[in-house]
């Protein structure tokens, strides 16, 4: 089962945070910072793409109980500078930047001021697997398929966005 339909599921699960609402305000947000910044939508996918690994690495550096803290605590939709250095170093930060830069065509001083916002986007994202009634504890089906325990690599977070604005009806 790739990400989306995890978070489809989630949407499907009372007990779970995703609603279609969180999604949507998701959604909108990197719409926003696209339109903002002259982004089009391969430039946006390939944006989120290359950040979702590299948060897909930071997380799966830590244990599962310190991974899912993480999304409970930084997931939103709006700036949280902490978020990426919770994530990663200044280095890190650089280097992320230029990489994405490289692939979309943007400026990596634009992409690095992008990151505060986008950061918290995936994690929102991943949030959306937690528990109702107690975030903190408890499996959360959504972050595990990103980190992707079994290697298959079917977790792209553009991909989920894309497939979620169908869901949507907004693209």
């Amino acid at each position: 089962m790739g990400l989306f339909d995890q978070i489809v599921s989630a949407i499907d699960n009372p007990a779970l945070q995703a609603n279609t609402g969180q999604l949507g305000n998701i959604l909108n947000t990197v719409q926003q910072l696209s339109q903002q910044q002259g982004m089009n939508n391969s430039s946006t996918e390939a944006a989120m793409s290359l950040l979702g690994n590299h948060v897909r690495s930071a997380l799966k550096s830590q244990s599962a109980d310190q991974a899912q803290a993480l999304v409970n605590q930084y997931s939103g939709t709006s700036a949280n500078g902490a978020a990426v250095n919770a994530l990663f170093s200044d280095g890190q930060q650089q280097q992320i930047a230029q990489e994405i830069a490289q692939r979309t065509g943007l400026n990596s001083s634009v992409i690095q001021g992008l990151l505060p916002v986008l950061v918290p986007i995936v994690l929102n994202l991943l949030h959306s697997g937690s528990s109702q009634a107690n975030p903190q504890q408890g499996s959360n089906p959504v972050l595990n398929q990103f980190l992707d325990s079994d290697g298959d690599g079917d977790v792209d977070v553009a991909d989920a966005l894309r497939l979620a604005g169908n869901f949507l009806g907004q693209r």
